[in-house]
């Protein structure tokens, strides 16, 4: 698929034991309906041509005879197909039989992989009838009058995409063949599974899936047996889940009575593009062999201008989480920038800490953890200077908000306006004050961080930081003006979870004097207040006016540092994600401004104050983004306007 997603899925079909005939069918039926659905690739369960549970019949050459058979029918009959399929059946090569994997796509086989590590404890007793493919000599098999390549190090590969297959219990072992097969280029795993049902298993299956996709940085995709398996001991559910790296897309649902079809998407280019930078992740290729096999498949590919709907959701939120899993970011985030401060303030000797609170979130918020980080150490809040510096575009409700908040949260209050010596400053530099300009507001910005380092060296204190990650990205910050700090806390916090966090706070961690003015601080609009408000007193300046939704800056941000991703990706991808919410030309209009800004402003986060990192996405200068200030936008900005 274009911006390299690949279609997979989980097949759980009906099944009936030992019947061949039927079950080939519902297989069939089943890869239609996923050819219909756009699948370029899909698997089935262990064993799935003759069911799993068949035991001392896999002794019956009967049995054998009929699976070989059915496995020809099928790929015979779903020769018009051009998806790749991935079957279970036990076939026979050298004296033995094996428990295998079969590979084919358009009425061709392309190579069977044998199961590696036989389930011969308790219920399971897979040595009674099979072999593990260490005991095999050769590397090929004979199926009807052809020659096929036999491995379970066999590839599948067709450009960038790169299938890798394991069995089961192949997965359950403590070095996986999956962890072998992603360091030799398998990007896709596939495993075709016959896992029971007990009390707790299915977390564990699901959360041992999710790991190793992780672990591998792959896709990987997990078909298991079904209800038509339950029989004599054993109850089967079912399983089907799609994950990657670490993020479980889709599943079944379990002990369904009909057979079930998991769809989704892998994104192939995010894959490499993780491991590419995480260069720890070939550290381990001592451990491969020369065995390995790499076959070439093809993949059905739909027309170049034409762009299929994911079925995978597309977060238009992705830095904040929902539900129960807000609350564990929050708290986990916090604790981290209340760590990093009071480290910093514990190894300076620091007795105060100096914040400018202007009624905003982003200085709500440094207030907070500056807050938390004085009781973390013991230490009064009083020794906290909570410095207002209202000027020519301070709002009442911002100016009122501010007050309140420092003193419910007994911080030390100092007011100090900024505005006379902005006008002396103006007349110094023979600046009008009626010209409302750059020059005008970076003076206001300069003036307050000017007072707040020279209180920090009065008090013996620090200065703490209240710009966002947000900011930072479009270079929304006066240099060498509220850009510098001696330690910023929301250096790395994007602008829509500083509100997350703050209503987080109000709602958990907060007195009740505090938890008004902290709702109605959430509820003004982002401004730095460097215009002189309406005739009614309103915000004239708003932020988002000028330089766009944050919540779309904040998405266009993510996927590019995150993923790497290129310009037309990201619009691809914002469509889905805020789909009704913004038109096309709205969102190309501020992903050029993203570019476009991101590009100019390097110069400002190539000496960005030390900060502490939080999640994924930084722009630490000192580790995670290295950029050149003087790097041209051109080719972003020119595939921007292309589209």
């Amino acid at each position: 698929m274009k911006y390299g997603f690949i279609k997979v899925a989980a097949a759980v079909p009906k099944v009936k034991v030992a019947d061949c005939s039927y079950n080939i069918v519902q297989m069939e039926e089943m890869m239609r309906r996923a050819a219909s659905l756009g699948v370029q690739a899909m698997a089935f369960p262990e064993l799935s041509i003759t069911a799993y549970t068949c035991l001392d019949l896999f002794s019956q050459q009967t049995l054998l005879d009929e699976a070989e058979k059915a496995l020809f029918d099928l790929v015979e009959s779903t020769e018009d197909l051009d998806l790749l399929a991935i079957v279970g059946v036990p076939l026979r090569t050298e004296n033995r039989l094996i428990n295998a994997a079969v590979a084919f796509q358009g009425g061709r086989i392309l190579g069977v992989i044998p199961k590696t590590y036989l389930s011969s404890y308790k219920e399971f007793q897979e040595e009674r009838w099979f072999t593990s493919s260490l005991e095999l000599k050769e590397r090929t098999i004979t199926l009807g009058r052809e020659v096929y390549a036999l491995s379970p190090q066999l590839l599948l590969r067709s450009g960038n995409v790169c299938f890798g297959v394991e069995i089961c219990e192949d997965l359950w072992v403590p070095v996986p063949s999956s962890s072998l097969l992603a360091m030799e280029g398998a990007n896709i795993i596939f495993n075709l599974s016959a896992s029971n049902e007990l009390i707790g298993k299915a977390a564990y299956r699901r959360q041992l899936v999710r790991q190793q996709s992780a672990r591998c940085m792959a896709g990987y995709v997990y078909a298991s047996c079904g209800f038509g398996e339950s029989t004599t001991d054993l109850v089967f559910s079912g399983s089907a889940l799609i994950a990657e790296n670490g993020n479980i897309l889709a599943e079944s649902s379990r002990f369904s009575l009909d057979g079930q079809l998991v769809v989704s998407e892998i994104d192939v280019d995010y894959l490499q593009h993780d491991r590419r930078v995480t260069t720890s992740f070939m550290r381990g290729a001592y451990l491969l062999s020369d065995n390995y096999m790499h076959l070439p498949c093809y993949l059905p590919e739909n027309e170049e201008e034409f762009e299929m709907p994911l079925t995978r959701p597309i977060d238009a939120h992705p830095f904040v989480p929902t539900g129960s899993a807000l609350d564990e970011r929050c708290e986990e985030i916090i604790q981290i920038q209340v760590s990093g401060l009071a480290q910093r303030l514990r190894h300076t000797k620091a007795r105060t800490a100096v914040v400018g609170v202007s009624g905003g979130l982003d200085s709500t918020l440094a207030l907070l953890v500056t807050a938390m980080a004085f009781d973390y150490l013991g230490m009064p809040r009083k020794q906290i200077l909570g410095v207002t510096m209202p000027g020519f575009g301070t709002t009442g409700r911002t100016y009122h908000n501010a007050v309140e908040l420092i003193r419910a949260l007994g911080v030390t209050f100092r007011e100090i306006s900024i505005k006379d010596a902005c006008i002396q400053h103006f007349k110094d530099i023979d600046h009008p004050i009626e010209k409302q300009d750059v020059t005008y507001e970076n003076s206001q910005a300069r003036e307050r961080t000017q007072i707040l380092m020279d209180l920090a060296n009065q008090s013996g204190g620090l200065v703490i930081g209240t710009g966002d990650l947000s900011e930072l990205a479009l270079g929304w910050a006066t240099y060498n003006g509220d850009h510098i700090s001696m330690y910023g806390v929301n250096a790395s916090i994007p602008k829509t979870l500083v509100k997350s966090l703050v209503t987080w706070i109000a709602e958990n961690r907060i007195n009740a004097s505090a938890h008004d003015t902290l709702m109605d601080i959430l509820d003004t609009p982002i401004s730095p207040e460097l215009i002189p408000a309406d005739n009614e007193g309103n915000i004239r300046q708003k932020t988002e006016d000028l330089v766009g939704p944050y919540e779309l800056h904040d998405f266009y941000l993510y996927h590019f540092l995150r993923f790497g991703s290129r310009p037309s990706k990201i619009f691809y991808l914002a469509k889905q994600a805020f789909a009704g919410a913004y038109s096309d030309e709205v969102l190309k209009k501020w992903l050029y401004t993203f570019f476009r800004r991101f590009f100019q402003q390097q110069f400002k986060r190539s000496c960005l104050p030390d900060g502490p990192k939080v999640g994924s996405v930084s722009l630490s200068p000192r580790g995670d983004w290295r950029m050149p200030s003087d790097a041209s936008a051109t080719l972003w900005l020119e595939e921007i306007e292309s589209l």
